[in-house]
């Protein structure tokens, strides 16, 4: 693995767990949005690998369980993560070439926090037997509007990262 890659990956996970970890829950069962997903994201359409991925996902789920305010987040976090990072990358790779990359970061993003917050949903339903109506509660009031967050800023975060890489030393994967 490139160290360079790691080191611009770890400084994507710091600043996604101080924006996971700053934001206020503001839902249902205390369940915040997870503004990590958007680091996350933002890691895998720079370095679309799978070994860069896998290891994203992993540090990402580790750093979410741990800052979650969401009983019974910390399993769920690990499961979500990874599903969505993979989803994300599987796609990204079948639309790389097909649409400009500026419009894919964040419709991808947008699809990406979806499918993580499902998982999420759907784990802590198990876990913590959400009442009936509480699947759809949460999916409409923590993953949609969370999945609009990440898209925004997707839009803003994502063209100025790449055009600050593209200007750097070429890194290679």
């Amino acid at each position: 693995m490139n160290i360079r890659v790691l080191i611009i990956l770890s400084l994507l996970v710091g600043i996604g767990t101080v924006l996971h970890a700053a934001i206020p829950g503001f839902t249902i069962a205390g369940v915040k949005p997870d503004l990590l997903l958007s680091m996350m994201f933002l890691g895998i359409f720079l370095f679309p690998k799978a070994k860069y991925v896998l290891l994203l996902s992993i540090v990402s789920g580790i750093i979410a369980a741990l800052t979650t305010s969401a009983p019974g987040g910390q399993i769920a976090n690990m499961i979500d993560k990874p599903v969505s990072a993979f989803v994300v990358l599987g796609l990204f790779l079948l639309l790389q070439n097909k649409l400009n990359n500026n419009i894919n970061a964040p419709v991808l993003t947008f699809v990406g926090t979806f499918v993580s917050g499902t998982v999420f949903v759907a784990v802590l339903s198990v876990i913590a037997s959400l009442p009936e109506g509480g699947f759809i509660a949460l999916i409409l009031t923590a993953v949609l509007p969370a999945a609009a967050v990440n898209t925004l800023i997707m839009v803003v975060v994502y063209p100025i990262v790449n055009a600050i890489l593209k200007r750097m030393k070429p890194i290679t994967v």
